[in-house]
This record gives C-alpha cells, structure tokens and sequence, in this order.
C-alpha cells in the first residue's frame, strides 16, 4: 500500500514503510534539500527495542515541532541495556518505527550517541522525552553533548511532555528474559531499591586511586583456519589469516580500572629482548601511569593462541617466557616501588598469573604497605598446582575463579558455599572471600555473614579471556570504599558481562556501558 507523501517536500517515492528506512547520508541529503524549500525538520533518536505508547505519543509530538520527522536508532553493537538486549535487532527494531505514518524515515546510527547523526542531518528541533530534561539523570553525558550538536547546525534542543514509559521496565517486568533464578535476584534488588545505591557506588569511584603490580602478558591471537589432516605425518595444519596483538595482564587490568577510576598505577616486570615496550604505552589509557622494571636478556611473556576465526575457538596455544626467579637487584627494585607507591593507593591489587614477579619478598612488602590489597593468584598452563593462594598469609579480599579455590584448599568435592565460607578462610586470613564461577556467576562471604550466589548475566559469550581481571579491576575499589560483598558481586557479575562479549583486550570495559546495564537491569 502506497504512502502520501507531501508533494512539496522533496523526497524520493515511498510506496512501502521499509522504504523510508535509508542510510544516514541519503536521509541527510532529503533533509537538507526540505529544508531548502522551507521546511522544519525535527529528529528523535533512541533504541526503541519495544515499540510503546509512551513512544507514540513522544513521536506524535515531536511531528508537531515541524514538517518532516526523521527518528534514528542505535545499532544493536552500542546497545548498552543489559544481557540480552537490544531484544529485537536493528532491522525489526527500525521497520516497527517504520510502519508509523507519523514517521517519515528512519535511520540506524553505528555509533553510542547521536552525534554523528545531529551533524550530520542539522534538525530544525532535536526532541527527547521530559526524563532528559536533567542532564544530571542521564547517565551517559551525552544529552549535553548532543544538545551542542544541535546548535552547532542551526537547532534547538526541544523536550514533549508526554507520559513516560521505560521499554526495559517493560521488558524486565512482563517478557521472560532471563532464567527464574536471575529473575528472583533481580526482583530482590528492585525491592530493597538498591538501583541508586549501585550507580552511586560507581560513581564514587570516581575519586578512587588504584594500584596493579603483577606480569604484564602480550596476548597474540593468530587467525588459522584448520586444513586437512597432514597427508604423511600425524600433525594439525591451518592456513593463518591475520593476527592481533594485544597488551594483557595488568596492562588490561589497569586499563579495566581506569574506566572507573581517577588514577591507576601499575608496577610490572618487562623484558629487555622482545619487549613490546612501544605496544605497551600505547595500549594505555591516559589516567594510568606505568612503571616498568626490565628484565636483562628475557622475553615480555608472550602467549600466541591460535584461533579458528570462524567462532573464534582456541586450536593451541605456544608460551614464549622465561619464568625463572628474579635476581636480587630486580627482586629489590620490584619491592622498592611497591613500597613508595602502595601507601598513596586506595587500593592495591595483586594480580599475580604466577610467572614469577610476585616473590615472597614482594608479597611481604605488598602487605605491609597497602592500605586494602586484593589478591588474585591465577592458575593457568604454566603453573597448575604451584601459584595458590596460600603463599600470601593474609589479604583483605580474596577473589579466585572455582578451580583455584579448590587447588588452594586441597579439595575437589566440597561444594563452593562450604570452601569459601569455611576452607578458604582457613588458609588464608581475609574478612572477604569471592569465586567466580564462569556460566554460573560467583559466590560471595564475608567473615561473620552468610555465602551469596549471585547469578550471571552472560547470555553471549565471545571470549572469557580477561574476564577475571575485569571483575577484580571493579571489585578490588569497591571493597576498599567498604561496598558489601552481595553487591560487589552483582556489579562484578555485569561488568564481566560485558567483557565476556569483546575479543581479547580490544577495548576495555567501559564505565558508561555499565551504569546503563545496570539501570536497564534494575527498572
């Protein structure tokens, strides 16, 4: 069925609604030459993941302000509302609002904000909802940026006053999104509205001071599609593709925390041959300050896995490292820095992959100087067995992954509430104890309190590389503010989330990315 089109407006025919869904440059090009002839075009941009009356009457509206009303949407890789979202993808999302006459055409924005869309369209009148009219309630910052983008091209930044519905309130309370479990646990926190209280804690991190020590890794994926089988010998053969090089360990960490946090430190032991030292400062984000020892004759630890692009499955993987002890004059260093810096620190972090720059000297010093240290002691393929907990005496939280709990304790049957809640603290003294536990969330005690199981929200896994780190980068500041474990892990839960879903250390976990998950998760 055609639609009517204004005959004065110039604009190609439109004879269904999906024609009127077109790239940003095409829907740029129609407005300039609307506005050419005298017309007021009026913009609305969002996510629109559940077409409601709020919407319509917001959109009703806003065509009101003018003669032409284009809305823009984000795509579905900036959607930052939580696991499972945006619930309908970019193209269903963008033919829903396609289908309103109200609606003249739509376009989808590769972008977090609209921004790049204000500039380059230049609306008569941009139009957001009345919950905008603060700009301290919108969590991104983006709404004053967006309002400059608007007058930089000639426009006002308008707002309707029309009844406001939340799409996630919605979808939180009436479609079953997640398991019943995490739906129990989500209601709870609703109900003891602790949503205020979390974005706060967030926010107070702001003031935070954050020091790292521990193994800087430069983790290198290479992208190998497998072959056939070698035809004379016994041997796995792939063709390589490409390949990505990656600045992990307390690199990614730092980088992690530094999202939230107003300074980070780092103190880490670099080699001398191979070292990656340009790669390394450049991955850094500009609030972490670095400070290297060097290793004479020894690598930077350099993992290579390769990776079938295809689902990004791991084949293999080779270690390039020299994992023997530190001489004395490097150990002294080490141990020297941490002692200058750790006392400035809100928190310290050891983030101990068990290579060999955590010695006991380090230990001792690391906690004698800090103020709140969190410790992490990884197990991986270099160290099964030898990296535990154990080989600090005490700490202030703990935070371990289920298998290097177990390792700890010497026990491999016990369920993970009895050995957080009664082996863990026997081994090691700490008044906080969490195990992530991957697909199943994390646990969580406090001495004198009882164990929380705090559910996932990873509804889409890409890569758990790092996801540990990420959860310790934001739980470590938070204990040291003196947030409860039960929350701490909520929050850590969200945060690992969003690192489960990006390719090894492509980007960090971004602070904004959190606050709205966690504000969609929570209406």
């Amino acid at each position: 069925m055609a639609i009517a089109v204004n005959k004065d407006t110039p604009s190609p025919e439109v004879v269904a609604p999906t024609d009127k869904i077109l790239g940003l440059n095409k829907i740029a090009d129609i407005a300039s030459r609307a506005r050419a002839h005298g017309k007021k075009v009026v913009m609305c941009h969002g996510t629109f993941d559940l077409l409601h009356i709020g919407h319509v009457r917001h959109l009703q509206t806003a065509r009101d302000f003018g003669d032409m009303l284009i809305v823009t949407l984000t795509s579905d890789r900036y959607v930052n509302k939580g696991p499972g979202r945006p619930l309908f993808n970019q193209l269903l999302r963008a033919e829903m609002l396609a289908q309103m006459e109200v609606v003249d055409y739509v376009g989808v924005v590769d972008s977090p904000d609209a921004i790049m869309a204000l500039e380059l369209i230049r609306p008569n009148s941009y139009v957001k909802g009345q919950d905008y009219k603060n700009p301290e309630g919108d969590v991104t910052g983006k709404i004053v940026a967006e309002r400059d983008a608007v007058q930089r091209g000639g426009g006002e930044l308008v707002f309707t006053e029309e009844i406001v519905y939340s799409s996630s309130a919605l979808i939180n309370q009436h479609m079953n999104v997640f398991e019943p479990h995490l739906r129990a646990h989500l209601d709870e926190l609703r109900q003891q509205q602790h949503a205020s209280k979390i974005l706060g804690y967030i926010e107070n991190l702001a003031n935070a001071r954050v020091l790292i020590v521990g193994e800087t890794i430069i983790d290198e994926y290479c992208y190998v599609a497998p072959m056939a089988k070698a035809a004379k010998e016994n041997i796995i053969a792939t063709r390589f593709h490409d390949r990505e090089v990656f600045a992990g360990g307390v690199i990614a960490t730092a980088n992690h925390a530094a999202n939230f946090c107003r300074e980070v430190d780092v103190v880490t032991v670099i080699g001398e041959r191979d070292s990656y030292e340009d790669e390394i400062r450049r991955a850094l984000l500009p609030n972490v300050r670095l400070h290297v020892i060097r290793r004479p004759a020894a690598p930077t630890i350099r993992k290579c896995r390769f990776v079938d692009p295809t689902w990004l499955h791991k084949l293999f993987e080779v270690y390039y490292i020299d994992d023997a002890p530190l001489t004395a004059d490097i150990d002294a260093e080490l141990c020297n820095t941490i002692a200058r810096l750790a006392p400035k620190a809100d928190a310290v972090i050891s983030n101990d992959f068990g290579h060999g720059v955590i010695t006991q000297a380090a230990v001792k010093t690391l906690i004698e100087h800090s103020r709140f240290l969190a410790v992490n002691t990884q197990t991986n393929s270099a160290n099964l067995g030898f990296n535990l907990i154990t080989k600090y005496p005490r700490a202030d939280l703990v935070c371990l992954d289920a298998l290097e709990a177990r390792l700890a304790t010497h026990d491999k049957l016990s369920e993970l509430p009895d050995i957080i809640s009664k082996h863990l603290p026997s081994v090691i003294a700490s008044q906080r104890f969490i195990i992530t536990h991957g697909p199943h969330g994390c646990f969580t005690y406090e001495k004198g309190g009882a164990v929380h199981s705090i559910p996932t929200f990873s509804p889409k896994v890409v890569d758990t590389m790092g996801a540990g780190d990420a959860y310790l980068a934001i739980a470590a500041p938070l204990a040291a503010m003196g947030v409860t474990n039960e929350i701490i892990g909520f929050i850590g839960n969200v945060v690992g989330a969003q690192k489960v879903e990006i390719v090894g250390h492509r980007k960090s976990v971004n602070k904004i990315a959190t606050l709205k998950a966690i504000n969609a998760l929570l209406k």
